[in-house]
């Protein structure tokens, strides 16, 4: 009988300690509140980050260096036509849109027979669909595309 209860005693804390084993090695949930944005744009007035000269020159070197790479994540189609007139429009949405959004990239391209105008280079999904609501007013048909981006700056 002492034998059970010693055998069953080991067998609860083994399974007590691979329980905490589990339970430690759970990766913590992933905020999302700054996802796509500049963490230094987002402190607000007041506070100071200090870091020395060598980590922003070899941030400037990284980025200047990968600058002419591409990553894949999201653009904004909001205008594909192949109609006589979609140079034209085409030309003018381009126009309308770099005003409206001069923070975003826009790109128009020809790809026979058609034209195509795109606005934006978003990493993820959740990042294009803030600017796509807002687009969805005025342009009705436009839609999130996964396309080549450029390499942030």
């Amino acid at each position: 009988m002492k034998r059970i209860l010693l055998i069953l005693g080991f067998a609860l804390l083994a399974a007590a300690s691979l329980r905490a084993q589990e339970t430690a090695t759970v990766p913590p949930a992933l905020d999302s509140t700054l996802l796509g944005k500049n963490i230094f744009n987002e402190m607000g007035p007041g506070v100071k980050v200090e870091q020395s000269s060598a980590i922003r020159e070899a941030m400037a070197q990284y980025i200047s260096k990968n600058a002419s790479k591409s990553l894949s994540g999201y653009r904004i189609r909001v205008f594909h036509d192949n109609s006589p007139q979609a140079r034209s429009r085409s030309e003018a949405i381009e126009n309308s849109l770099k005003e409206q959004y001069p923070e975003h990239k826009v790109y128009r391209s020809f790809e026979s027979p058609n034209y195509k105008v795109l606005i934006g280079n978003f990493r993820s999904k959740d990042e294009a669909l803030g600017l796509f609501n807002a687009l969805k007013r005025t342009y009705p048909t436009a839609y999130i595309i996964k396309d080549n981006i450029e390499y942030p700056l």
